[in-house]
């Protein structure tokens, strides 16, 4: 016996997917309006804070109102300088379209700026209007910026034995704080990603625009055998001066990076994770960190490539660094079945320190984001996911959606004594294929609640609380079914040895 729901009140998607023209100005190829040649107006403010200074702002998403809403501009505050006002709706941070994202995660963006910061945002009613018009947000603010913007690259030199780190700087001429890169053919800057006719932006943390020509040689000369460098074209270079929208290594894509956080995904063995979790300190005191130890063989934390030594910097993408070792711990045995851990090697964390950029910046799953959405247009993603092999697809993915014309733009299924509600439909062109929705897929979680054990009357009612945003964890069917069947045969019991040392504290996770 099959079991169904057609959620059309919900995302506009009805089993034979056809449109009704006597709906009128409700069917989205009916719309009329009358004036035809409206566009928004896009504003872009950029903000730049001192140390120990806020922004000035909050960031909401609220219920019965779209996009991400700024609220509470402090008066005389950062954000109010720089143009940002209460009810903007924010569209890109740092030159990333977040319209379509989960709060937690545009949040997460912001946080990882540092001092400096560049938002798009749209006056809250052109952005209702916009919206109502089924108006294509994301190419708003494209065409915003201009063609023939790239984004800048992080690269990492290392120097050749024989011909050094084969680039070198030469300023712009009348000019002040520019610098022109020259390289040597298949040297080592070449190879790092560096090309020939590139500004420098920064190096070492250091931004060259206040640094004169001594001072940069200077640098060059003391970085040892590597250095990593900020570097644009010189046409993207200008269209970011043009729009006065500061160059940051937050909007990199990176290069040749020596070291990467690692986010891994553990499932729940039948001896828990198989790894010990030490908050170690230095003889002085100093603490340095929530350390994996200990990693058991043939354990979840072995087959996830976990390292002895690693340090962990998140629980589920929630920073751990500053908790107590009981407080990470419970982090973790919270999580339940599955757990996602965000790591680092000691030297890792050491060459993010070196050169004054947060190491979750460019964390494995976010480099890959911040490469496909800064060069593959959202038609080759959805394309590359759904040609993904096996060994690929059968995991836990994330999708971001929102409600677009056609709603969130697929339907929800069920059958009678089979677990999981799953996918049944995906509508072309809607919300959930640009998000990675495949038909098939079992929803695992639903705006952060899991739904395994849910009637399927539940789950919509959780899609529905979800207001005009949607995160949904999913699974193919066939790897659903694997996990589910290798937990029936695992134990859920999770053991805790505590150790009492004044440097160390240990638990077996």
């Amino acid at each position: 016996m099959r079991q169904t729901a057609g959620l059309v009140e919900l995302i506009g998607l009805t089993e034979k997917f056809t449109f009704n023209p006597k709906e009128g100005i409700d069917n989205p190829i009916m719309v009329i309006t009358d004036d035809a040649d409206w566009t928004p107006t896009l504003r872009l403010c950029v903000l730049k804070r001192e140390e120990g200074e806020s922004y000035g702002f909050h960031l909401r998403v609220e219920r019965g109102c779209q996009g991400h809403v700024i609220r509470k501009v402090t008066s005389w505050g950062v954000a109010e300088r720089s143009g940002l006002r209460d009810g903007d709706r924010l569209l890109e941070v740092n030159d990333c379209f977040i319209d379509n994202v989960p709060h937690p995660e545009v949040a997460r963006k912001i946080k990882l700026s540092g001092q400096h910061l560049g938002l798009l945002v749209l006056e809250g009613d052109d952005y209702d209007q916009a919206v109502s018009r089924g108006l294509d947000l994301r190419a708003l603010a494209m065409a915003h910026k201009g063609e023939g913007r790239k984004a800048p690259r992080l690269c990492h030199i290392i120097r050749d034995p024989n011909a050094g780190l084969g680039i070198n700087f030469t300023p712009v001429e009348g000019e002040k704080g520019r610098f022109s890169v020259g390289l040597v053919t298949g040297g080592a800057a070449e190879k790092a990603g560096v090309c020939k006719g590139d500004r420098l932006v920064w190096m070492d943390g250091a931004i060259v625009s206040d640094l004169t020509h001594s001072a940069l040689s200077k640098m060059v000369k003391k970085c040892g055998n590597h250095i990593t460098i900020l570097v644009i074209d010189s046409q993207s270079e200008s269209n970011y001066i043009r729009h006065k929208m500061p160059i940051l290594p937050a909007m990199a894509i990176p290069h040749n990076l020596p070291h990467r956080a690692r986010r891994t995904h553990l499932g729940l063995g039948s001896e828990g994770y198989g790894f010990l979790l030490r908050l170690e300190k230095t003889s002085s005191g100093r603490v340095v960190g929530h350390v994996i130890r200990e990693v058991d063989s043939d354990s979840p934390a072995e087959r996830a490539g976990m390292q002895e030594g690693d340090l962990l910097l998140e629980v589920n993408e929630e920073l751990i660094v500053s908790l107590t070792h009981e407080e990470a711990v419970d982090q973790v045995r919270h999580s339940g079945q599955q757990v996602t851990l965000t790591t680092i090697t000691p030297q890792g964390l050491e060459f993010y320190s070196r050169v004054g950029l947060s190491p979750l910046l460019f964390c494995e799953d976010n480099a890959v984001e911040r490469e496909q959405e800064c060069s593959v247009p959202t038609s080759l993603v959805v394309e590359r996911t759904q040609k993904e092999g096996p060994a690929d697809i059968h995991r836990r993915r994330s999708c971001f959606l929102q409600k677009g014309p056609l709603g969130f733009a697929f339907n929800l299924s069920c059958i009678q004594h089979m677990p999981g509600t799953f996918i049944s439909q995906v509508a072309l062109g809607g919300s959930g294929q640009r998000a990675g929705l495949l038909e098939g897929d079992v929803l695992i979680e639903v705006n952060g609640h899991n739904v395994e054990g849910k009637d399927l009357e539940d789950v919509i009612m959780l899609v529905r609380e979800g207001g005009n945003f949607l995160s949904l964890m999913v699974m193919d069917r066939d790897g659903y079914t694997t996990l589910k069947e290798s937990q029936k045969a695992a134990s859920t019991t999770e053991f805790l040895e505590v150790e009492e040392d004044e440097n160390v504290e240990i638990s077996a996770l």
